[in-house]
């Protein structure tokens, strides 16, 4: 058996491997295609108006508080580059590689925002500071330990997404704290309707997302990852957490029958090699239904695990919704 980690350890997995934190402890154990059902509702597409605000608390129940809209917002972590693009607004410094794909602002435009040193997990913050900015916004299980550092010189607000809502209410916190109210409507809505019209017609076939570098793969949640929380709506998506305790393995994949399998590759060094041809090289992954009808997509982890927000979120159903056709 090859087994992966938990739900628990992607979140170091990621951080060390891709730098990028992806997800946090699961729900109480579950096994898997235990329930097939969608357990979400369908979307929907009426969008609350958005009022300005100067004053919110963060997911570690920190106020905050600014004086006036920011205008140097430096990102630590990719939702933070998601959100302020779909906003009109280019952050004044980003460590993430989002920024240059094509739906964003592509690799041109993206060389011309500062890269912060230190890489995710290490943020340099002098080099943060730098950039005098108004509003630092980072993950809260990584990045609230820089709070104490950056406190007199700058204001920090720590996110941690796991869902598409939660996504969306960061979407509609950074639109009031920026004065952007219409566009931060305008995408939510935009996303919100794309949503809704793939759960009109979900699909009939069974799908997964799998992560990694090798054959010690994950499995992404609906619980716990954003990309993830989508799926249930639009196809059978048999895989529920099982806390910090599950184990993932090519036998469960097989058993549940899926049809269509997404591999997120997050290599060291970006040299080696996508975790589908890895996987290959074991007897099992050749009788997975996915792999035998040739429906296993390697895609882009910048957007798929990273992005998260509602851009991201938007190319994820468009790539997904045409694989499960």
């Amino acid at each position: 058996m090859l087994c992966a980690p938990s739900t628990f350890v992607r979140s170091w997995l990621a951080a060390v491997v891709a730098g990028s934190v992806l997800a946090g402890c699961g729900s109480p154990a579950e096994e898997p295609g235990a329930d097939r059902a969608r357990p979400n509702p369908r979307a929907e597409v009426a969008v609350e108006p958005i009022e300005e605000a100067t004053r919110l608390t963060d997911v570690n129940g920190v106020r905050v508080s600014l004086e006036k809209r920011p205008e140097r917002i430096v990102c630590l972590f990719a939702l933070c580059d998601d959100i302020l693009t779909e906003l009109g607004i280019v952050p004044t410094a980003t460590n993430s590689a989002l920024l240059a794909h094509p739906g964003f602002l592509g690799a041109e435009r993206a060389e011309e925002v500062a890269v912060v040193p230190g890489g995710f997990i290490a943020p340099e913050v002098e080099a943060i500071l730098s950039h005098d900015p108004d509003l630092v916004i980072g993950l809260g299980d990584t990045h609230g330990k820089l709070a104490p550092a950056l406190k007199g010189a700058t204001t920090f607000w720590a996110m941690q997404p796991e869902t598409w809502e939660d996504s969306v209410g960061y979407l509609r916190d950074t639109a009031a704290l920026t004065g952007r109210t219409a566009e931060g409507e305008k995408a939510e809505r935009a996303f919100r309707s794309k949503l809704a019209d793939a759960e009109k017609s979900p699909s009939g076939k069974t799908a997964l997302i799998i992560y990694g570098s090798d054959e010690n793969f994950g499995v992404a949640t609906p619980e716990a990852d954003v990309a993830a929380s989508l799926m249930p709506g639009i196809a059978g998506y048999p895989w529920k957490s099982r806390g910090v305790e599950g184990a993932y393995s090519l036998e469960e994949i097989l058993a549940q029958g899926v049809d269509v399998l997404f591999v997120e590759t997050m290599s060291f060094g970006g040299g080696d090699g996508k975790l589908s041809e890895k996987l290959a090289g074991n007897p099992l992954w050749s009788t997975i239904p996915a792999v035998r009808n040739g429906a296993v997509h390697e895609v882009d982890p910048d957007v798929w695990a990273k992005g998260r927000g509602t851009r991201s979120m938007g190319i994820v159903l468009d790539e997904a919704t045409a694989a499960l056709r």
